[in-house]
C-alpha cells in the first residue's frame, strides 16, 4: 500500500464519523429520549475526539495545533452542555455564546493572517468566524425560543466544518517520523543529529515490547489493589466494579500525559527553541570523539539527546494510536497510581477517586432500567394497584392511639458521619410510642450492593428494635436494587421480584437461583446477629395507613420520576384519602439547596402538581444531605400550605447548597435548614488545606457559578468534628388534632439557635433557645 493511500485512510474514516455526527447533530431537536443539550453535547465530544486524535496525526505543526485549538473548543462546548443540569440559570447559554464567539475570533484571526500570506483555505475560515457570529445573533434573537433547533444546525455545521479540516490536513507516518522532526526543526543539513535522530527511532522500536510488559505488570498490580480496597463478591458490580476503576486509571494516565505533560513540553519547547541550534552549535565545535566525558557540553549534549527522544516518542504517539496509548500509559500511570493512592485520604472521592467512578457508570444504566424493574417487581409482588395495595400495619400503629416513628436520610457511607448518630437514633427509636423507622434514600453508598450492608446498615443500625422499613435511593437502584430487595423485602417477594428483574434483563446477569438463595441466607444471618428488625415490604414502596393517617412513600428512582404502575397505585391512595391526614415521603425533594427542583424532569412536576391536585399537606424526602423546610402556599390565594421538608442528613457528606445560598435567592419566603451559614463555613475553613482553597474560594465568594455551592460540596466532606448530622421524628398526635416534626442531631434535639429560618417558619413565639419543632394541623 503507498504512503498516499495510508494517508487518505486515516483521513478518510474521521472524515466519515465526522459527517455522521453532523448528520446526527442537525436532527437533535426531534431525537427521543435525551435532553437536546446532553445529545449535542454527546456529539461535540465525539467530535473532540476526533479532532484532537487527527490532530496529533498532522505532518505539520501549525495544522497540529489548529486541530488541537479546535478539539479543545468542541471539548469545551460539550463540557457545558452535558453539565447543562447543573448550570445555574441562564449559564449555558452564557457560555455557549462565549465559546462561539472565541472561535469566531480565532477563524477571523487565521483569515487575516492566511489572506497576507495569500495561503489557501482562507474563504472556509471567514465563512466559519461568520457562521459563529449568526449563531450568536440567533440565540439573542430567538433567546429561548427555537434555541434547540439553532444550537443544532450550528453544532452540525461545526462538525462538517472539522470533516472537512481532517480530509484537507497532511498526516504523517510512522516510520518517517525522525525525518518530520528534523525537518521542522531546520535540522536537515546536520548529518549528526540525523543520525542520532534515526538511533533513537530504532532503540524506542526495540523497547516496545519491555514498555508494554511493564504496564500490563503495572495495570494489574493496580487491579489487586482496586480489589482488595473494593472488595469482591460474584455479582456483576462486584466482578466489574475493580475492572472500571481501573480503565479509570488508565484514563487519568492518558490525560495526565496528554492534557498536561504534552502542553508543558510543547510550550517549553516552544519557549527554549530558539536556543536549540545554539545548544547544537556549541556541542559540535567539538569533535564526537573528542568531547569530555563529563563536562559541560557533555550533560548538554544528553539533555538534547533526551528531547530529541521525547519528541520522537511523542510524534511517533501523534501518528500511531498503538504508539499513542503505550507511550501515554507509560508515561502517565505512575502518576495516576500515585493519584489513586492520595484522592481517598484528600477527601475528593467522589470527583477523582476511579474506585467510585464505577457509580456514574452504574447511574446511566439504572437510569434506563428502573422504571422497567420496578414494574417487573410490583406485577410479580401479587399485591395489584388498588388502594389497599403494599399497606404495612406496624404493631401499635391503631385508629384510636397516638404512636411516632423515625425518618433518616442518606445513611449508609459508613463512616463517623453515619455513626455520630447511632445512640441518639438508638435511644429515640427505643421509646415506647416509636412504632417504626424509615430510611429515605440511598441506604448504602456507593452502588448498593450487598456486601457492603454489613459495615453500612446492619452494624450502625444495631440496637433499633423497631421494624426498619426503606425506600431506594439512586445509589441503591446501581446493583439492580438486589441488596435493598434482599433486605428490606420479605423473602418470598424478595426473591420474586430479584427474579423478575433477571427476567426483565433477558436472564443477562450474574445472578443465579444460588446467588439469589446465598444473599437470602446471608440477610437472614445478620438479622439474627444485629437483631434490626427488617422484612416487612413486599415492594420498593409501601404505605402505612389509619383512619385518618395515611402514610405513602413513593419511589422516583434515579431520574426522578415513577412508572406507570406505581402511578396508578398513588392516585388510588390518594383518591380513597380524601378527609385524612397525608404525608408523602419522596426519594428525591421538591425543593433543596435553595431551589426548586421539580423542573429537573417534567414527570417529576407533574408529580408535584399531582400531589398539591389531592392538596396533600406535608412531603418529605432524602437526596440532598442535610436538614431544610420550605413552606408552599397556595398562588391562587387558598389557605392550603404544602410543607416541605429535606431529610437527608442521616450520614452521607454534607450538603452546603442551603447554607450557601445568597438571601433573597430562595424559591420561597419561609424555610429553614441547618447547618446554618456561619457553623459549616468555619468548620469547613478549619480543615481546607491549600490545595482546596482555590475551590473553597470559588464557593465561597462566587458560590461556584456557573455551577451551584452544591456542586462542589463533596470537596469539603471532612468526618471529623463538629459534625452536623440529622434525623426526624414525626409524632402523630390525634389526641390533639396534629403532626409534631422534630429535628435531632448528634447532641440531641436542635435549637431554633442551631437553624437558619425565617419569621414564618417558626412558631409564634419561638425563642433561640427553644427546641426546634415544626406542627402542622391533621384535617
Amino acid at each position: 500500500m503507498s504512503f498516499s493511500t495510508v494517508r487518505k485512510i486515516q483521513s478518510i474514516l474521521p472524515f466519515i464519523a465526522c459527517l455522521l455526527l453532523s448528520a446526527l447533530a442537525f436532527f437533535t431537536p426531534i431525537w427521543p429520549g435525551q435532553s437536546y443539550e446532553e445529545h449535542l453535547g454527546a456529539l461535540l465530544f465525539w467530535c473532540g475526539i476526533l479532532e484532537i486524535y487527527h490532530s496529533f496525526r498532522r505532518a505539520f505543526q501549525e495544522e497540529r495545533n489548529s486541530g488541537r485549538y479546535s478539539g479543545a473548543y468542541s471539548f469545551l462546548m460539550a463540557l457545558i452542555l452535558l453539565n447543562a443540569d447543573l448550570l445555574v440559570h441562564k449559564a449555558v447559554l452564557s457560555f455557549v455564546v462565549a465559546v462561539f464567539a472565541f472561535d469566531a475570533a480565532r477563524y477571523f484571526y487565521k483569515y487575516f493572517k492566511e489572506k497576507k500570506a495569500n495561503a489557501s483555505g482562507k474563504l472556509l475560515d471567514l465563512l466559519s468566524g461568520a457562521g459563529n457570529i449568526l449563531v450568536i445573533m440567533a440565540i439573542f434573537l430567538l433567546k429561548e425560543k427555537g434555541i434547540a433547533w439553532s444550537l443544532s444546525i450550528a453544532i452540525g455545521l461545526r462538525i462538517v466544518g472539522v470533516a472537512f479540516s481532517i480530509l484537507a490536513a497532511k498526516t504523517g507516518l510512522l516510520d518517517q517520523v525522525s525525518e518530520d522532526i528534523i525537518r521542522e526543526s531546520g535540522w536537515g543539513d546536520n548529518k549528526e543529529i540525523k543520525e542520532l535522530a534515526d538511533r533513537i527511532e530504532k532503540e524506542e522500536a526495540a523497547h516496545a515490547y519491555k514498555d508494554r510488559h511493564w504496564i500490563l505488570v503495572f495495570v494489574f498490580l493496580l487491579f489487586f489493589i482496586h480489589l482488595g480496597r473494593m472488595g469482591f463478591d460474584r455479582s456483576f458490580l462486584g466482578i466489574l466494579s475493580p475492572l472500571i476503576a481501573i480503565i479509570g486509571d488508565m484514563f487519568i494516565a492518558l490525560v495526565i500525559t496528554f492534557a498536561i505533560m504534552a502542553p508543558i513540553r510543547y510550550a517549553f519547547r516552544r519557549v527554549s527553541g530558539l536556543a536549540n541550534n545554539s545548544f547544537w552549535a556549541y556541542i559540535q565545535k567539538v569533535e564526537p570523539s573528542q568531547r569530555k566525558g563529563f563536562g559541560l557540553r557533555f550533560w548538554l549534549q544528553n539533555w538534547m539527546t533526551w528531547r530529541l527522544r521525547v519528541a520522537i516518542r511523542f510524534r511517533k504517539a501523534g501518528y500511531s494510536m498503538k504508539n499513542a496509548i503505550r507511550t501515554g500509559l507509560g508515561l502517565g500511570l505512575p502518576y495516576a497510581a500515585l493519584w489513586a493512592a492520595v484522592m481517598p485520604v484528600l477527601g475528593m472521592s467522589w470527583y477523582f477517586d476511579t474506585e467510585n467512578w464505577a457509580s456514574g457508570i452504574w447511574d446511566r444504566w439504572a437510569a434506563t432500567r428502573a422504571d422497567t424493574w420496578r414494574m417487573a417487581m410490583t406485577e410479580v409482588s401479587g399485591e395489584g394497584t388498588t388502594a389497599n395495595s403494599f399497606n404495612i400495619q406496624p404493631v401499635g400503629v391503631t385508629d384510636s392511639s397516638d404512636f411516632s416513628f423515625v425518618v433518616i436520610g442518606d445513611p449508609g457511607e459508613g463512616d463517623a458521619s453515619q455513626l455520630i448518630l447511632k445512640d441518639q437514633i438508638v435511644s429515640v427509636t427505643n421509646q415506647p410510642d416509636v412504632k417504626f423507622m424509615v430510611i429515605s434514600s440511598d441506604v448504602v453508598y456507593p452502588s448498593g450492593t450487598l456486601k457492603d450492608y454489613e459495615k453500612k446498615f446492619w452494624l450502625p443500625f444495631k440496637g433499633v428494635t423497631k421494624p426498619v422499613l426503606a425506600i431506594p435511593g439512586n445509589h441503591d437502584w446501581y446493583d439492580a436494587l438486589e441488596g435493598f430487595n434482599a433486605t428490606f423485602l420479605d423473602s418470598a417477594a424478595a426473591r420474586k421480584a430479584i427474579q423478575a428483574r433477571i427476567n426483565k434483563d433477558l436472564n443477562i446477569s450474574s445472578t443465579t437461583d444460588d446467588r439469589i438463595t446465598e444473599m437470602l441466607g446471608k440477610v437472614a444471618e445478620w438479622k439474627k446477629e444485629y437483631g434490626v428488625p427488617t422484612g416487612f415490604q413486599k415492594a420498593p414502596y409501601f404505605q402505612i395507613s389509619t383512619k385518618d393517617f395515611v402514610f405513602i412513600s413513593i419511589e422516583t428512582g434515579v431520574e426522578r420520576q415513577i412508572d406507570s404502575l406505581q402511578l396508578k397505585w398513588v392516585m388510588e391512595v390518594l383518591d380513597s384519602s380524601k378527609g385524612k391526614f397525608v404525608m408523602a415521603l419522596l426519594g428525591h425533594p421538591f425543593y433543596a439547596i435553595g431551589e426548586y427542583q421539580g423542573s429537573m424532569n417534567p414527570a417529576f412536576e407533574e408529580l408535584h402538581q399531582l400531589l398539591r391536585k389531592y392538596k396533600v399537606p406535608l412531603v418529605m424526602a432524602g437526596d440532598t444531605h442535610d436538614l431544610e423546610y420550605y413552606k408552599e402556599t397556595d398562588s391562587a390565594g387558598s389557605d392550603y400550605v404544602m410543607h416541605h421538608f429535606v431529610n437527608g442528613g442521616g450520614g452521607a457528606y454534607l450538603s452546603i447548597g442551603a447554607a450557601m445560598a445568597k438571601e433573597g435567592t430562595m424559591p420561597v419566603k419561609e424555610y429553614a435548614f441547618y447547618p446554618s451559614h456561619d457553623p459549616l463555613v468555619k468548620k469547613i475553613e478549619a480543615n481546607t488545606t491549600w490545595y482546596k482553597y482555590p475551590a473553597w474560594w470559588w464557593t465561597k465568594k462566587m458560590n461556584s457559578w456557573p455551577f451551584s455551592a452544591e456542586w462542589l460540596s463533596g470537596m469539603f466532606d471532612y468526618n471529623v468534628s463538629p459534625f452536623f448530622q440529622s434525623f426526624m421524628e414525626i409524632k402523630v398526635e390525634r389526641s390533639k388534632h396534629r403532626i409534631r416534626l422534630i429535628p435531632y442531631s448528634n447532641h440531641g434535639r436542635l435549637k431554633w439557635a442551631d437553624l437558619t429560618s425565617t419569621t414564618g417558619s417558626r412558631p409564634t413565639g419561638a425563642t433561640a433557645t427553644d427546641l426546634a419543632e415544626w406542627t402542622i394541623p391533621m384535617l
